[in-house]
């Protein structure tokens, strides 16, 4: 098949029933068509109505000869017939009224007025060698008037509204019913055409646009008003040709499609047998019309019947306007065309194996397709992947396809299984709602124990360990160790499988034989503290810093002795944990202290020295020994001050370290007159320890001391540069003791200020105040009367009779409650009189 094959816009089908027992010894001459019925007619002058399956519902013989035209008007009540001997006949369906009248030469065409069921639209016209128009009048009577004449044969006529359009040899003319008029005259493009083999197609798009079909040219004409100016003599109406183009064959019919244009062609072929040229299946477009060109949407060839012996006037296109119904008349066949609908459109797309677009299609239009199920597509889809080998695919469309049918999804694992593509499909398994019996899921996993150990570690990983039987599982992985006992694969799995089957001792004896990262997890996830007390040495072979972590951070559950007493071979580790212990806490491991210092001295030095400053639990003595034994000299100073011998710590220094900044720094730590004297005196004889003593003692020690005691003539190496900055860190000092008294001055004068301002505030007193002494209302009750009151500074108050006499020759007096001997807040005092 040709994947870029376009999807045709019709669907055709044969009208049958009726109409092929009448085909069968009749032809077909004319149809036209109405919403709720067909109208047939036939060579031998037969008039067939039918139903829209093709059921004859009532005949008319009108002729013994052939049937030219069928004309109904819009109720479909009342309708017109002409035949070639000359007969024209109009009658109502389910009326007595008739006309019949017999005319000297064949009458072609025949059209009762759309609106012929009222009263006062009783006309109709016919046309053979003139259009006659027939007006019933008084007394019932039938009134003929010529339209038009001399132009040869009337081939065609169609009446819309207040329009008649028809076409004779010359051309084809519209005339304005209301006025009387003949608007317009649109001439035959090829007149080398006979227009009784090639006839005109007319056919009204609405009640203003009228489409003409002749030989192989098409137009479309616009009905339009004229402006009153331009009237004059002229009609109040003109055509204008909005669209026009040629074809590439023959046209013997024209339908509108929306916008678009349906035309049924004739088409002429040359054999390839005799080179001669011949009538081809006829032709079925649909185009879009431009103003110069047109757009071939669509084009189907038909096979109707006996279309060999066919010309281009026996075809015939008829069409139902309210259902896109489209109707090809043929001597022998009658074929309907209809717009194609969403069914059709999925046939069409799983007819091209384009199930995931068929698929899709049905999903968007499930409420309005009637013919497909979206499952029966969906498991079309899933066959045809499969029989194309897409395997991964197939499986990964079930999820959609198949939604919660477990049936089905049952049905499609052991289709899979049958074809050997079980894995294919393990990865899309519904694992919950809906979950398929546990059969299911065994079946998968065994199908990869037997080939593929990587796959089945990860089935077990992402399926819930609820979905099969757990113990056939375990067995059959058992089973499987026994062929190859060191796969790592295999048993993780089988510890995971454990871990399912809560069986956690033995799973943690594999995670911890395979070293592997999740046995801490699983230790605090199932809380096995106790089943770990005899394989702490496995876990810190594994990772001390997890181990150490998870052991301190439940010491509740494996206490540090136990802890300390499993690593007892086993000094690095012990070590380890030891020192996090201390890390975390520096008393709880207390007791371990003494075995720390030999532990820090032999695994990890750098650490010794913090930890024999932070702990205040370790035998300075059995330190001290340890670390002289190792010849530690800055942990043996450490403990030697830390014991109170600074001098024999200071010895060390210059003895065994030499270095000059270490001892001052010591000195300063200690901030002791003699350990600096020791130092001046130990370094009195070597120049460079006095270089770095005059560098550095100016802020501890008078550098004076040391100048007097360095022997005259020594060369002491950069003494320009020691003596300068002495210079300079004494000029340092003053100006720093110059500034702070500046700051000092400044300071006490802003404080002075305040303290001044708040004593001259004014304090209140009233009658709610007392005598701190006698607890009498401080002012008296008679307020004419003279009196002396004692304000402090701190609030309280006196009567001045009440405060005791001043021993001392000073005048100022002071608070009995605030201060007795020294000046504070109630020192100052302020004396009231009346």
């Amino acid at each position: 098949e040709d994947e870029s094959e376009e999807e045709p816009k019709l669907k055709y089908e044969r009208l049958s029933n009726g109409v092929t027992e009448i085909l069968q010894k009749d032809a077909a001459s004319c149809m036209t068509v109405h919403e709720k019925f067909l109208a047939l007619g036939t060579h031998y002058g037969k008039v067939y109505l039918l139903d829209v399956q093709g059921n004859i519902t009532q005949k008319f013989d009108v002729s013994p000869v052939k049937i030219n035209q069928i004309s109904l008007d819009e109720s479909g009540e009342h309708m017109g017939v002409c035949s070639e001997d000359g007969k024209v006949q109009v009658f109502g369906l389910y009326s007595v009224e008739e006309f019949h009248e017999t005319f000297d030469c064949p009458i072609k065409i025949v059209a009762v007025h759309p609106h012929f069921v009222r009263s006062h639209f009783k006309q109709f016209v016919t046309g053979g060698k003139k259009l006659l128009l027939y007006e019933r009048g008084w007394m019932n009577r039938w009134k003929p008037s010529v339209l038009h004449e001399g132009e040869g044969n009337i081939r065609n006529v169609k009446w819309r509204g207040h329009l008649i359009a028809w076409a004779n040899n010359m051309g084809v003319k519209i005339l304005d019913m209301i006025s009387k008029q003949r608007i317009t005259n649109v001439p035959r493009d090829d007149i080398s055409l006979r227009p009784d083999m090639y006839p005109c197609s007319l056919c009204w798009k609405d009640n203003l646009t009228l489409i003409i079909g002749w030989g192989n040219s098409v137009k479309i004409c616009s009905v339009k008003e004229r402006h009153a100016s331009e009237m004059r003599d002229l009609p109040n109406r003109y055509v204008e040709i909005v669209f026009q183009f040629d074809t590439e064959f023959y046209i013997s019919g024209l339908a509108p499609l929306c916008d678009q244009l349906v035309i049924l062609s004739y088409v002429k072929e040359i054999s390839e047998k005799t080179e001669v040229e011949c009538c081809a299946r006829p032709r079925l477009d649909i185009v879009q019309p431009l103003p110069e060109s047109c757009e071939e949407i669509s084009s189907d060839a038909l096979t109707v019947r006996g279309f060999q012996e066919n010309e281009c006037r026996d075809y015939h296109l008829e069409y139902s306007e309210g259902e896109s119904l489209f109707y090809i008349i043929s001597p022998r066949d009658v074929v309907v065309a209809k717009e194609r609908d969403q069914d059709d459109h999925i046939d069409w797309l799983l007819e091209k194996k384009k199930y995931e677009e068929a698929l899709m299609a049905a999903e968007i239009s499930q409420k309005t397709i009637k013919k497909h199920k979206i499952l029966d597509i969906g498991l079309a889809y899933i066959n045809h992947l499969v029989e194309k080998g897409e395997y991964d695919l197939a499986a990964r469309k079930c999820q959609k396809i198949l939604g919660k049918n477990t049936e089905l999804w049952e049905f499609e694992v052991y289709k899979f299984k049958e074809i050997g593509q079980l894995k294919a499909i393990s990865r899309y398994l519904p694992r919950r709602d809906p979950v398929l019996k546990p059969l299911i899921y065994e079946m998968v996993l065994h199908e990869f124990l037997e080939s593929d150990y990587e796959g089945f570690a990860t089935l077990i990983k992402e399926w819930p360990g609820d979905l099969y039987n757990n113990t056939i599982i375990v067995q059959a992985v058992v089973d499987h160790l026994k062929k190859d006992p060191q796969n790592r694969t295999l048993l993780q799995t089988l510890a995971e499988l454990y871990t399912y089957d809560q069986r956690y001792g033995r799973a943690l004896e594999i995670y911890l034989t395979l070293r592997h990262k999740d046995v801490f997890q699983l230790i605090h996830k199932h809380n096995l503290f106790s089943s770990i007390r005899d394989k702490i040495v496995l876990l810190m072979d594994f990772d001390s810093e997890k181990a150490v972590d998870m052991l301190l951070d439940n010491e509740d559950k494996i206490s540090i002795d136990r802890v300390v007493e499993e690593l007892e071979n086993r000094h690095e580790l012990q070590h380890v944990y030891l020192h996090k212990l201390f890390k975390r806490d520096h008393h709880k491991g207390q007791r371990y202290h003494e075995k720390q210092i030999s532990l820090y001295a032999e695994y990890d030095r750098p650490n010794l020295l913090p930890f024999l400053r932070d702990s205040t639990h370790c035998p300075l003595e059995k330190a001290l020994e340890i670390c002289q034994q190792r010849n530690f000299v800055e942990e043996t100073v450490y403990l030697l001050s830390r014991m109170g011998n600074s001098r024999s710590a200071l010895k060390m220094i210059m003895e065994e370290l030499q270095d000059v900044d270490k001892a001052i720094e010591f000195a300063k730590e200690q901030d002791d007159g003699e350990l600096w004297e020791d130092l001046i005196l130990y370094s009195i004889d070597k120049p460079p320890f006095i270089t770095g003593l005059l560098n550095n003692i100016g802020t501890h020690v008078d550098p004076i001391l040391l100048i007097h005691r360095i022997k005259e003539g020594m060369e002491i190496p950069n003494l320009r540069d020691s003596l300068v900055k002495i210079l300079q860190d004494y000029n340092l000092q003053i100006l720093l003791r110059e500034g702070c008294k500046k700051i000092l001055v400044a300071d006490s004068l802003s404080l002075l200020k305040k303290m001044h301002r708040t004593q001259m505030r004014g304090v209140l007193v009233d009658e709610e105040n007392i005598c701190e002494s006698c607890l009498s209302p401080i002012l008296p009750s008679d307020a004419s009367k003279s009196f002396n009151v004692v304000v402090f500074h701190c609030r309280h108050m006196f009567h001045k009779e009440c405060l005791p006499v001043s021993n001392t020759v000073s005048p100022v007096q002071f608070c009995n409650i605030c201060s007795a001997k020294h000046r504070g807040p109630g020192s100052a005092i302020l004396d009231i009189k009346k």
